[in-house]
C-alpha cells in the first residue's frame, strides 16, 4: 500500500506538529487541537501501511479505526490522539532523515539486528516505543548506525 499526496491543509498541520522528544509541547497541543478527524484523515492518507497495522499501532480494532475514518465529526480520547499525533509527528521526522515516506517505511518495517531482530514498527504501540524510534532517527542524523 502506498501513501496519498498530502492537501496543503493537511501539510501545514503536520509542519505545527511538535518533536516526539518535546513532551510537554505534544501535551500541550493535543488537549488544545480540535482537529481529531484530520489526524485521522493524514494518517490515513501519509501512511502507507493497513488499516490493520495502523489499528494495531493504536491498540483498536480495525472495525474502530475504519469508523473513525468515515466519521467527520469524531471526537477521540486524548491517549488515542497523542498517539496519533506522536506516529505523525515520528513520520515527519522519518520523512526528513530518509527523504521519502516509502524509504522511511522501508526501514521501519525490516527487522534490525541494532533493535535484537526487532522492526522498528514493532515499537509503535506504545508513546515510549514511539519515542525510543525517534531517538534512534536522531542517533541516524549524527551518524550511529541503527
Amino acid at each position: 500500500m502506498t501513501s496519498i499526496p498530502l492537501s496543503l491543509k493537511h501539510k501545514r498541520i503536520i509542519e505545527g506538529i511538535p518533536s516526539v522528544g518535546e513532551s510537554a509541547h505534544v501535551y500541550l497541543y493535543t488537549v488544545k487541537s480540535k482537529l481529531d478527524a484530520e489526524y485521522i484523515s493524514i494518517l490515513d492518507h501519509l501512511i502507507g501501511m493497513s488499516d490493520t497495522t495502523l489499528s494495531k499501532w493504536l491498540n483498536i480494532t480495525p472495525r474502530t479505526f475504519r469508523n473513525y475514518k468515515n466519521n467527520s465529526a469524531l471526537v477521540l480520547k486524548d491517549n488515542i490522539k497523542e498517539h496519533i499525533i506522536l506516529i505523525l509527528s515520528l513520520y515527519k521526522h522519518g520523512i526528513e532523515v530518509f527523504g521519502s515516506v516509502e524509504n522511511f517505511e522501508k526501514w521501519l518495517m525490516e527487522k534490525n539486528p541494532l533493535l535484537d531482530h526487532q522492526a522498528p514498527s514493532d515499537f509503535l504501540e506504545t508513546i515510549s516505543g514511539i519515542t525510543f524510534i525517534d531517538d534512534r532517527l536522531t542517533a541516524m542524523e549524527y551518524g550511529e548506525n541503527v
